[in-house]
């Protein structure tokens, strides 16, 4: 395995994964070992969406959407590691197990978005996940994705 650690910012996240506002859901990817881990960020904000509903009283962010930043974060993972940037391609998810929420993520918190490759076979990856806040479990989830080209 190669050891050399990649990070990517906003801009090639952007070549990397077709996801985009109100639905891009990292910022930074860092320590990324190719066909391995890596760890996304994502910065809470009160500004999006979805807290405008959920809930006004007490803005939290949706369990899913934590982990589509975990997805989104193994998505990079994937393109970057069969280096095809530029070739808009999607990943879909395919299962979600053993998914558990164990702590509330509100604006201001920071999530770090730590995935980790269980299995990989051709177009198929199998991922662990867990967000967690200033060290705190937030989330994880195993889940199954599968890279496709883009419909033409």
């Amino acid at each position: 395995m190669d050891d050399t650690l990649d990070h990517v910012d906003i801009l090639e996240i952007k070549r990397l994964i077709p996801h985009r506002y109100p639905f891009l859901m990292i910022e930074r990817v860092i320590n990324i070992r190719h066909s391995d881990s890596a760890v996304g960020i994502k910065n809470v904000s009160v500004n999006e969406p979805h807290f405008e509903g959920h809930f006004p009283a007490r803005p939290v962010m949706p369990g899913v959407l934590i982990v589509e930043a975990m997805a989104q974060t193994a998505s990079v993972v994937v393109v970057k590691s069969l280096d095809m940037a530029d070739h808009d391609l999607l990943v879909y998810f395919m299962s979600l197990e053993k998914t558990k929420f164990r702590r509330v993520v509100e604006p201001g918190d920071q999530l770090e978005l730590h995935v980790q490759v269980v299995k990989n076979r051709g177009k198929v990856w199998k991922f662990w996940g867990e967000a967690k806040v200033e060290g705190q479990v937030a989330a994880e989830a195993e889940f199954t994705a599968m890279i496709q080209d883009p419909p033409k």
